[in-house]
């Protein structure tokens, strides 16, 4: 008997085995195996070998060739056919089958029961049933029903079925000699480990929990198993029917789940509802979700990697595949689960003489990584048994170095993270926690004052390790040997790198880099104290000593270098000699989650696993952001606390911009009428010196329209489209504070926000509801239960003002969304349109003709906020669609070209892209990006005319110039073998590259960092830093392999780049990466593409997707400076935060620079206006001088360094009081800073 097959993977030890007993011939592969069309193809050969077929289908795409191909053969063949057996908990895959639905009831029935009985009976049932094998060998019995549910432990011989039994047995056999109390933690795995024997994790979990310590601190463990979803029919219960029966009267403190998915339901099951889908659950808490709260403890998720061994993980820098990350990490996270620390990997063995191309599958733990999770675990128990007044918390308050660490201490979109903290240092006070003495910061502006006036900071500009330590910013100086003890810990391999990039501990000069933190042979540690509390400033990352140039910026030359020892140094302070419990992080965002290491899964070797330690994080993070929040939960271990959203305001219009508005009224209103007729010519003067003096004329292209004889309502129309940009834009009207609900006409303006976007919620009932949702926010109560170690309820995160409701109350952990279920129909159709948008702009501009060739940046905001409009858009362009399952994306259709003819009548080519992902897409949306890759790859493949496919001729000029280059080929195998390429001799992924992000294992662009570090002359280096960050390829069966080349072949034949915005919480000045990857990839276009600077930059708006925009990116740069840089309502919202106001304030100055640099974008004008406004105006001076100077002379230090550069033609006298008022803004400065020693780079620039 011969059998062939594809199973999944949990399935494939009993068959190999059960074959052995039996004699029985196997040839049969997982379905992780058969996702490489190379494997399939082999797999469906040897099919025709077998006298019968077993199948266990997955919902993946590739099972639709693999049906159509055994139904072709099953047709051909007809009687002489392979009888084929397809089985599965979904009764959809029985139609794959070719024996009758009996057989195939049967054959299920045996695999749903399990064990080692059930299989062998199987193979005998389907030997004499299916192929009519006679003798005793053959006789079978029926499927023999086992335990759903029951309690496992490697040391009883049986298993059991209730709770009491279990702990009769186990006191007897575990206790007789403990007379402590020991604390219990629950074990929760799914039944198949147990029913297949692959229990070594399991087992690896128990042994640790029970041992910790090696003494009677260690835990008991209760070790339980279930079917997972569970199944009434069956009589299987669910995850959360397994909970209230098993642990809630319990006692455990702490609940363990290996389980890749718990019993969903409602607003936990999903995350992304396409329009129209109804939000059950939403009123009723998800099954589990209740069971869990009902419970009230951290419930662990420990990761698994069910394809990959040790040797592979330890050598990748994924971590765990797309299908892992989806149904391993994203979906547990639905229910609150924490900590996806890597604790089992799969283990191959050598296949039986009785196997064929098969090796035996198991799971082996990885001991490290359990004694990992473990020993947090622990923490995590001790911090909810130890009294309140015995606690111990630090706070880790986040900077943005490149913008000033002087300036920016608290850094955290939208949050003020200052006023916060001491809110939060009031309230543990009044809690019973030990925060005195001193008395705790009566407010924000008390706190930043007492780090401030001892430099409680890292060494920069303005600050000497000197002046820390003489003013007593150091919490600590840290012993070299102290040090020594903790670093000797270390991998190999950490060591050398640390030392390579440092010195030997605790840090060396090297390469005129001076060692970072060191005073007098000792690591600096700084912060400042309250009682049982610590605040400190998160260290720098990739740079060391007083100053901030091309030398100092490590991190600039090398994205993988470690974080120096000081950094290390002060996390592991704050666990073994402060002694803190927990940490909590303080707002969006900081650095530590973005150390290099795995994308998840991470190893002892990853920095972020390093600098934790095993310290219980709580990370207070903006609802709005699950980007960035997903990573701090999956690389730092975090459990999420998240905030409201800022409340938004209307813009409205201030000074000639409301003056214009207001002559344009009054222009229409007179130009009818004889009388106001001279009245009306008069106006015409007015509006055009008006349009001039607001900056418009270069918007609407006045002069050139005045010289083309154009009509004045054409131009007046476009001047009022532009003010129109400007009142239609909603602001941030100051930041949200930690704890506050909004109340009276804030909450007004907070649910206008929410309505505006979907009116149909404006009725009473939803209404009422928000703001109900609004006032169930208890963020304050949330962050103190987490300090009691209780459970964080889960709740969706995104934009409330897409008019998500749902994402309310906050003071939850958030997740994010199903990644399987992007894009969705509904960002689909906006896609199409934006697509559609973009071309016809360009053919606008450019004489009919279509762009051949766009860069993308492409940001997993897209995603997580528009559901994958930019996916869509960027498919729709190539001609190529998503293929639907239900809600879930299976695949893409190729659209033919006569369908493309027809598209927005234009009658359009494939466009080709050349595509920038975010890190954060790659690490959390790789199947994404999979998804899209392969879709380009055929596309490009396709037998079409190159004057319409333009992938398909890109793609064939590339494989000429490799063809004149002798070494490309040898350089791009290269590429592969350092990186995660190919293995199988396929195609070069380099080839036919158009996906590119930064090196694996990395964030951030380059692009940044060298425009603040003002390490550049030309464009020419920022264009050379985009292509050395960001040449690495991503796509299907690659990750990360290096290819500089095959992405200046790209830019070769850019025609513009583009971005888009979603919101008005975001916009291009939000952040430094915005600047940096789409201005680093204009800059970069513009210098390789053969159009040079004719290369154009777009923006896309899609905060109305009713109404889609595409507009240059000019024009975006000038509706965010008029609607909120330049805006004294939005400035006044930001006075009101004091120093954290004037930091963001400057921040945002420093990244109109940053556009100006890489893109030349920037009007003079708003240069001029942003100095006279900031700088020049006296009583703005004031307040940054009472609140925050350093911020001030951060603006200075930027205009100064526009107009040595020439990127600000500006007017002398501006210059002239610029420079007067930067001397005085030094001056204040350096009174600051006293007498100090050491040198310090002040204001100069090194360019």
């Amino acid at each position: 008997m011969k059998v062939a097959g594809v199973v999944w993977g949990s399935d494939k030890a009993l068959l190999v085995n059960a074959c052995k007993e039996l004699g029985v011939e196997l040839s049969v592969r997982t379905t992780h195996e058969v996702e490489e069309a190379k494997k399939r193809e082999e797999c469906l050969k040897s099919f025709e070998q077998a006298d019968l077929i077993l199948l266990h289908p997955s919902t993946d795409a590739y099972w639709d060739e693999i049906a159509e191909r055994l139904n072709e053969r099953q047709k051909k063949e007809k009687e002489k056919a392979v009888p084929t057996v397809s089985f599965g908990h979904d009764s959809s895959f029985w139609s794959f089958s070719s024996v009758s639905l009996k057989v195939v009831a049967t054959v299920n029935a045996y695999y749903i029961y399990g064990g080692a009985e059930n299989i062998e009976n199987m193979l005998k049932y389907l030997g004499k049933e299916v192929l009519g094998l006679a003798g005793k060998g053959y006789d079978y019995e029926e499927p023999k029903e086992t335990l759903w549910e029951g309690i496992y432990h490697p040391d009883a011989e049986t298993t059991f079925e209730c709770l009491d039994d279990y702990l009769a047995w186990y006191n007897a056999s575990h206790r007789q000699e403990q007379t402590q109390h020991r604390h219990r933690v629950g074990l929760l795995f799914f039944r198949t480990y147990w029913a297949n024997r692959d229990l070594e994790i399991v087992d690896a979990l128990i042994r640790e929990l029970e041992s910790e310590l090696e003494d009677e601190s260690g835990f008991d463990v209760i070790p339980v198993f279930s079917y997972g979803a569970g199944d009434k029919e069956l009589g299987a219960k669910s995850s959360s029917e397994v909970v209230e029966e098993f642990f809630s009267a319990s006692g455990i403190e702490a609940l363990i789940n290996l389980q890749s998915i718990f019993n969903t339901g409602g607003a936990a099951a999903g995350g992304v509802k396409e329009e129209g889908e109804k939000e059950e659950g939403e009123k009723e808490e998800a099954g589990t979700v209740s069971a869990l709260k009902r419970l009230d403890v951290p419930v662990f998720h420990p990761l698994l990697s069910y394809n990959t061994t040790e040797e592979e993980w330890r050598r990748g820098s994924q971590g765990l595949s797309s299908l892992e990350v989806g149904w391993g990490v994203a979906m547990p996270e639905l229910e609150g689960v924490i900590e996806p620390i890597i604790v089992g990997v799969l283990k191959r063995g050598d296949g039986d003489s009785g196997t064929k191309e098969t090796e035996l599958e198991q799971h082996a733990p990885l001991k490290e990584r359990v004694r990992k999770i473990v020993r947090r675990v622990k923490k995590w128990v001790e911090l909810r048994e130890k009294p309140r007044a015995e606690r111990k918390v630090a706070f880790v308050l986040h900077n943005n170095p490149c913008a000033s660490v002087e300036a920016t201490v608290g850094g955290a979109a939208h949050l003020d993270s200052l006023e916060s903290v001491a809110r939060i240092l009031q309230r543990l006070g009044e809690a019973g926690y030990s925060v005195e003495p001193p008395e705790p910061p009566e407010d924000g502006k008390a706190l930043v004052e007492e780090i401030m006036s001892r430099k409680a900071v890292s060494e920069f500009r303005w600050t000497t390790v000197d002046e820390i330590v003489s003013k007593g910013g150091a919490l600590a100086l840290v012993e070299k040997a102290d040090y020594e003890e903790w670093f000797a810990s270390f991998s190999p391999e950490v060591r050398e790198r640390l030392c390579e990039a440092w010195g030997n501990p605790p840090g060396e000069e090297k390469d005129g880099v001076p060692a970072a933190m060191v005073y007098e042979g000792k690591i600096v540690v700084t912060g400042v104290k309250y009682g049982n509390a610590v605040v400190c400033v998160q260290p720098k990352r990739g740079c060391a000593g007083s100053r901030c140039d091309r030398q100092v910026c490590k991190i600039l030359h090398d994205p993988e270098v470690p974080p120096p020892h000081q950094y290390l140094a002060t996390y592991h302070y704050l666990e073994s000699s402060f002694g803190a419990d927990l940490v909590v992080h303080v707002g969006t965002h900081g650095n530590l989650e973005f150390l290099p290491g795995k994308s998840v899964g991470l190893s002892e070797s990853c920095y972020p696993d390093i600098a934790i330690g095993n310290l219980p994080h709580l990370y207070i993070y903006n609802s709005d952001n699950p980007p960035e929040g997903t990573i701090a939960k999956r690389r730092s271990y975090a459990t999420l606390v998240d905030h409201l959203q800022t409340v938004l305001t209307e813009s409205g219009l201030y000074g000639d911009l409301k003056t214009l508005e207001d002559q344009i009224a009054e222009y229409n209103r007179t130009k009818s009428t004889d009388i106001d007729r001279a009245r009306a010519h008069a106006l015409k003067h007015i509006i055009l010196d008006l349009i001039r003096e607001t900056g418009l004329a270069e918007e609407v292209g006045l002069e050139k329209r005045l010289g083309e004889g154009e009509g004045f309502e054409k131009i007046i129309e476009l001047a009022h489209d532009a003010i129109s940009r400007v009142y239609n834009t909603q602001i941030p009207d100051g930041m949200h504070i930690f704890g506050e609900v909004p109340q009276g006409a804030k909450r007004e303006e907070f649910i206008n926000s929410i309505l505006k976007y979907n009116p149909e919620l404006r009725t009473p009932e939803k209404v009422a509801e928000i703001s109900a949702r609004l006032e169930a926010s208890d963020e304050m109560g949330s962050l103190l239960h987490g300090f009691d170690a209780g459970y964080i309820e889960p709740g969706p995160s995104g934009l409330i003002t897409r008019g998500h409701p749902e994402i309310l109350p906050t003071g939850r952990n958030f997740y994010s969304l199903d990644p399987f279920k992007i894009p969705t129909r509904a960002a689909w159709e906006v896609g199409k349109r934006l697509a559609d948008a973009v071309v016809q702009k360009y053919r606008e501009e450019n004489d009919g003709q279509p762009p051949e060739n766009i860069a993308m940046y492409w940001m997993a905001s897209d995603i997580m906020w528009a559901d994958g409009e930019q996916l869509s858009q960027i498919l729709y362009l190539i001609g190529a669609e998503p293929v639907w399952d239900g809600a879930r994306v299976k695949g893409y259709r190729i659209i033919p070209l006569e369908e493309l003819d027809g598209c927005g009548g234009l009658g359009r080519p494939r466009i080709d892209v050349t595509v920038r992902v975010s890190g954060i897409t790659r690490d959390c949306f790789y199947n994404c990006i999979e998804l899209l890759d392969e879709a380009l790859r055929e596309v490009a493949a396709l037998d079409e005319p190159a004057e319409r496919n333009f992938l398909r001729k890109h793609s064939r000029e590339h494989a000429d110039e490799r063809a004149k280059d002798g070494n490309a080929d040898e350089r791009a195998r290269e590429g592969e073998r350092e990186g995660n390429g190919p293995e199988n001799g396929s195609e070069s992924v380099s080839d036919l590259a158009r996906i590119f992000a930064c090196k694996p294992g990395t964030y951030g662009n380059g692009v940044n960092l060298a425009v603040y570090a003002s390490a550049w002359k030309e464009e020419k280096e920022l264009s050379d830093v985009f292509v050395q960050w960001n040449g690495y390829a991503y796509g299907k069966g690659s990750f990360g392999v290096e290819a500089q080349e095959s992405l200046v072949s790209q830019l070769k034949t850019v025609d513009l780049t583009f971005n888009k915005t979603v919101t008005d919480e975001y916009d291009l000045f939000g952040c430094c990466c915005y600047f940096g990857t789409h201005g680093g990839l204009t800059a970069a276009a513009r210098e390789i593409s053969e159009k040079g600077e004719a290369v154009c930059s777009y923006y896309g708006d899609t905060r109305d997707t009713k109404r889609v925009e595409v507009r240059s990116l000019a024009d975006e740069v000038r509706r965010v400076v008029r609607s909120k840089l330049l805006n004294p309502k939005w400035i006044e919202g930001m006075k009101r935060h004091g120093y954290k106001g004037a930091g963001d304030i400057s921040k945002r100055i420093g990244r109109v620079y940053g556009w100006e640099a890489t893109t030349q974008e920037v009007d003079d004008w708003i240069f001029d206006d942003i100095a006279k406004t900031f700088v020049l105006d006296a009583e703005m001076r004031k307040f940054f001088e009472e609140n925050n100077p350093w911020a001030l002379e951060e603006v200075g230090r930027r205009l100064l360094e526009a107009y040595e550069r020439g990127l600000w033609n500006a007017d002398e006298e501006v210059v002239e009081g610029l420079k007067s008022a930067y001397l005085e803004m030094e001056g204040w400065i350096e009174e600051k800073m006293g007498e100090v020693k050491g040198e310090f780079q002040g204001g100069a620039i090194g360019v």
